[in-house]
């Protein structure tokens, strides 16, 4: 009794297996229920053919009855769906005829049912993500599968990486930033932190004695010694030659060396032990001027500036720039290939950290769960609007004939029960009319 939908490529997706499983479920229904249909139609004929008469009379109502119930109950099922024999009956194939409708509905229904932000939101409050992640990162077995896990990923994204481009952009990005570095600036900024609280008299001291213990030792003294008589002996020959006939040169410049020694020991005992010494205040007023003109001196930081330029641009340099990656990507891959990663137990302690800090910490619970809630209303914000937009335009692009196949696969086996019930009760209901016009005439 119903015209077969045509079957083009189905713009709503459903596995093929079971679209053809619910074909032929609905087939037989259908048919079921024309063969009833057809058996209230055989039973009215028969019944008036036999005059109609005692239980003939019973038979015609139930059956008469039945028909009508069957007709009508089939004209409003196929009326969902399509226009019964294909006639312009107003108010039928209502599915296709209200799709744009349909969807329209169908989106305001998920938006405000599904979608609602305070009930979304209190669902999740209710949830506790913060404490629920608490508890799943405390366990060492799921800490262990996380890092394990990310531990595989950043091998094989290893092996996806392009080296040459890679290569290329860090080399870019090292020597841009160099480029733009003011080094004057920060030499600057280095030695003030490295005199701050007297930091740079501690590193005299340590100069100076280190440089009394150097002019203390044997070999100095000698080596001192030798200095002086050659040079003696060079540019005062005649001179020499007349105060070695007296006394020995060597032991004299011997005798000098150690005296020098000596006194140069003494000066930087007496630095060492005056806070106020003049070396010392010379020292500091040096340091502290050439800190200043590190920061505004424009010929100074022109030579700075000269001589980074100079380093960063010497090959040595760009190549070691050059080779960063691979030494960095040699590194990682050795270390990310073995089960025992060091990257990965770190990743895993620090998951472990996180959980226990969590379930200890109520307020960063708190915190979290407020920073959670907050970008939940957001993203449902943005949902809403998205969602509701995508399901009405989604239905809306549908073709017709295969929403109306879709649905009809859906739901269209139920409702062949809807024409078995129309024919049984119809035909009750004429046996009860029967009856009630037998008693009004007896």
């Amino acid at each position: 009794m119903t015209d077969t939908p045509r079957h083009d490529t189905p713009a709503v997706p459903h596995s093929s297996l079971a679209s053809d499983a619910r074909r032929a479920q609905l087939r037989r229904m259908k048919i079921a229920a024309l063969l009833l249909l057809a058996a209230m139609l055989g039973g009215f004929v028969a019944s008036h053919a036999m005059g109609g008469q005692g239980v003939w009379a019973w038979v015609r109502a139930f059956c008469e009855a039945a028909t009508v119930g069957a007709l009508a109950d089939w004209f409003a099922v196929v009326a969902l769906f399509r226009r019964p024999l294909g006639l312009p009956i107003p108010h039928t194939a209502i599915i296709p005829s209200n799709k744009d409708r349909i969807g329209d509905n169908l989106a305001v229904f998920v938006r405000d049912h599904f979608l609602d932000p305070d009930t979304l939101l209190e669902k999740l409050r209710v949830f506790d993500p913060a404490a629920r992640l608490a508890r799943w990162l405390e366990r060492p077995r799921q800490a262990r599968v996380l890092s394990e896990g990310a531990r595989r990923v950043a091998l094989q994204t290893l092996d996806l990486l392009d080296d040459r481009a890679v290569r290329g952009v860090i080399q870019e990005f090292v020597v841009s930033n160099l480029r733009r570095w003011d080094a004057s600036a920060t030499a600057g900024e280095v030695l003030s932190l490295l005199t701050r609280d007297g930091r740079h008299q501690e590193l005299l001291d340590a100069a100076l004695e280190r440089l009394g213990g150097y002019l203390g030792t044997e070999e100095v003294r000698e080596r001192a010694s030798n200095l002086l008589v050659k040079f003696a002996r060079k540019e005062w020959p005649r001179i020499i030659a007349a105060v070695d006939v007296i006394a020995s040169v060597d032991g004299i410049a011997d005798n000098l060396a150690d005296r020098l020694a000596r006194a140069l020991v003494q000066e930087l005992r007496e630095v060492l032990s005056q806070p106020d010494h003049p070396v010392r205040q010379d020292y500091e007023g040096w340091l502290q001027d050439y800190i200043g003109r590190l920061r505004s001196d424009p010929a100074l930081a022109a030579q700075a500036e000269a001589l980074k330029q100079r380093a960063i641009d010497h090959p040595k340099v760009q190549e070691y720039v050059r080779g960063l990656w691979d030494d960095i990507h040699a590194a990682l891959r050795r270390d990310l290939s073995t089960p025992d990663s060091a990257l990965a137990a770190h990743l895993e302690s620090a998951l472990l950290a996180m959980g226990r800090r969590l379930a200890e910490d109520a307020a960063l619970r708190e915190a979290l769960n407020r920073h959670v809630l907050g970008a939940a209303r957001r993203l449902t914000g943005r949902l809403r609007a998205g969602v509701t937009g995508h399901i009405a335009r989604t239905v809306k692009n549908w073709d017709e004939r295969h929403l109306v196949d879709e649905l009809e696969l859906s739901v269209g086996r139920d409702l062949q029960y809807i024409r078995f019930n129309g024919t049984l009760v119809g035909g009750l209901i004429g046996v009860g009319l029967h009856a009630l016009v037998l008693l009004a005439g007896g």
